[in-house]
């Protein structure tokens, strides 16, 4: 196969119509307040539109769900028909918010979408396919899964693959299932594989699914947006709580983002903020589903202002204003640490992150600014205001360690009383990965979704 083209940067000024995307579009676009297409838009869509396979490879951020959409879109009004085009993406949010800028993008031309994720009723999701909706966006795991066991559901008529967040979802494991998928979908299809880097699985996936491709590519390395300023806050180990709870008191008024690596942390951490006053809600792979949308969807509305998430919330989700994220945990790997960050000071706004620095992270953190080529900033602290917090941030911690105690122990009666959710009700993988989470918890590689 040849090798793909690199894309040339252009310098004139580029439009959405000297694009050639036709005026339903057009007036979508414009109702969305999407004035000019960002860098990975202006290069990808004419190829896409010519109808090349595309590699897109670009940053968080930066517009890539348009870059496909559009294409897409386009080509389903000239030829209308049922499962046109295929989304798949790692977490269950992203299938969700893919799907509502599908619908937004073709609101003119009566676009219908399927998400299919896990979590969801199984039937339900069978009674969508069976009315062939035209995009389909779905998580591997449970696609994988209507195309084994639900009667009379193929994609053998369909005429776009797109793979999304392509690194994430093989970094999950996801693999083998896509092998699968790939196997049972036709080969004379477009495909747009795009990814936030190019890592060897990303290439293999390439030179197995697509056809002649060209490749955009928008940033060659990791980096950070230059209108978010970046700090870090010192502190000893056995005070990371008494310091958050002081940086959520000094930041009241701002829509925060507190990312941690594990789940019980997410938890309990929200619980802690709660028994405080502060209007914090958690966003983690072991609520429900329900549960993930309601937590997102308060967040977004501003009815909270404080969402502690594990990685979960940390890809692709554009949530409008956030102010601040704070990572409780520096992530082991640099590129989440720029996911996590990428949160806020999107599409040219301000924005702050502070990355909270114990005694044992200090080559955690000079790593991070190795990669994103720049020296964070200490945020300073009120030594005096953190003391007198110590023992109202003891207390609250042993409020949220006997919740998360009795939620145990009424979740283990549950489950002897026969009230489980079903085979895949809550998350295996989109943060249990990320966490560091024993992998004997997950059976089957690249989990049910």
């Amino acid at each position: 196969m040849p090798s793909p083209e690199e894309a040339s940067t252009s310098t004139e000024p580029v439009t959405f119509s000297s694009l050639g995307l036709i005026k339903p579009l057009l007036e979508a676009l414009e109702q969305l307040k999407y004035s000019e297409p960002t860098e990975i838009q202006a290069q990808s869509i004419p190829y896409a539109l010519e109808g090349r396979d595309i590699i897109g490879v670009a940053s968080t951020g930066s517009g890539k769900t348009a870059a496909f959409a559009l294409p897409i879109l386009q080509k389903l009004w000239d030829e209308p028909k049922g499962l046109f085009a295929c989304v798949l993406a790692p977490t269950r949010e992203l299938a969700y918010q893919i799907s509502q800028q599908f619908e937004a993008l073709g609101s003119a031309m009566g676009v219908r979408c399927a998400v299919i994720v896990g979590g969801m009723e199984i039937t339900t999701q069978a009674v969508a396919l069976a009315k062939r909706p035209h995009i389909i966006v779905a998580t591997p795991g449970r696609l994988n899964d209507h195309l084994e066991n639900t009667k009379g559901f193929s994609l053998r008529n369909l005429k776009y693959l797109v793979l999304d967040e392509a690194d994430r979802l093989l970094d999950m494991d996801f693999g083998p299932v896509i092998d699968k998928i790939l196997k049972v979908i036709p080969k004379e299809r477009s495909t747009y594989l795009f990814s936030a880097t190019m890592t060897t699985k990303v290439a293999k996936l390439q030179r197995a699914s697509l056809s002649n491709p060209v490749r955009v590519e928008v940033s060659s390395k990791y980096q950070t947006v230059s209108t978010l300023l970046q700090y870090y806050c010192l502190m000893p180990q056995k005070d990371k709580d008494t310091y958050l709870i002081y940086l959520a008191n000094t930041l009241a008024q701002n829509s925060i983002i507190i990312f941690t690596r594990t789940v019980h942390d997410a938890a309990r951490l929200s619980i802690i903020l709660r028994t405080l006053g502060f209007p914090a809600i958690p966003l983690h792979g072991q609520l429900s589903q329900s549960q993930r949308l309601g937590s997102l969807n308060k967040f977004k509305s501003g009815g909270q202002r404080v969402l502690v998430a594990t990685d979960v919330a940390s890809r692709g989700l554009d949530i409008p204003s956030v102010d601040i994220v704070i990572n409780f945990d520096i992530p082991t790997h640099s590129k989440d640490y720029i996911h996590r960050v990428g949160r806020t000071a999107r599409a040219g706004r301000a924005g702050k992150s502070i990355t909270l620095v114990t005694q044992y992270d200090v080559e955690l953190i000079q790593r991070i600014e190795k990669v994103i080529g720049k020296k964070m900033e200490l945020w300073e602290t009120d030594k005096e205001e953190i003391a007198l917090l110590r023992e109202r941030a003891n207390e609250a911690c042993r409020v949220a360690a006997n919740e998360l105690k009795e939620q145990q122990n009424s979740s283990k009666k549950r489950k002897r009383g026969g009230e489980s959710g079903g085979r895949d009700d809550r998350d295996r993988d989109d943060d249990m990965v990320e966490a560091g989470m024993p992998s004997t918890k997950r059976k089957a590689r690249g989990g049910r979704r």
